[in-house]
């Protein structure tokens, strides 16, 4: 199976995403978890939309879950060859936000154990929310991520310098 057909969650995001986020009233990680990558039509349906080009398919992202206006978190498929896991993790958000939000899976788990979640991590709209650390996510982070731990700003700051043109290249593809 190549990388483009594949559509099954790694292990490592699906026990991070099996441990239920609590938005709290809006206190809490704002991210709700598919029980499966969306499918191939569905990823093109959603990329044309948000771009507004309907000459695109998508096909570089795989679409894991979506904060409560629907924008969605999604690994972007841009390191040819690189299994899924180390591909980045982005964000984008309903109103055209874009961010990167982790260089791969395993910073993507310290994030969330953080207590941040995508679309956290891509804005600043809310400079009064507060993070709040999860254990459960930390056991998963501390089971599946290689490395020592990192916190959500280390996890963003590494991010956004390894891939600072990633709005300029999905703001390209927009009609």
């Amino acid at each position: 199976m190549t990388l483009a057909d594949d559509r099954q969650f790694p292990a490592a995001l699906a026990a991070a995403l099996a441990v239920p986020f609590d938005y709290e009233g809006g206190d809490g990680v704002d991210f709700e978890p598919f029980e499966e990558f969306l499918s191939a039509e569905d990823t093109a349906e959603w990329f044309q939309a948000w771009t507004g080009n309907d000459e695109l398919d998508g096909a570089e992202f795989r679409v894991f879950g979506q904060d409560g206006t629907g924008g969605y978190a999604a690994f972007w498929l841009v390191r040819p060859s690189r299994p899924l896991t180390d591909q980045p993790v982005v964000f984008l958000g309903s109103e055209g936000e874009t961010g990167v939000v982790a260089r791969d899976l395993g910073d993507l788990l310290w994030l969330l154990a953080d207590g941040f979640g995508p679309w956290e991590a891509a804005t600043s709209y809310e400079p009064d929310w507060i993070a709040h650390p999860h254990p459960g996510l930390t056991a998963v982070a501390e089971r599946f991520a290689p490395g020592p731990r990192k916190s959500a700003a280390a996890v963003v700051e590494l991010a956004t310098r390894e891939f600072p043109e990633f709005d300029d290249t999905i703001m390209k593809l927009c009609r």
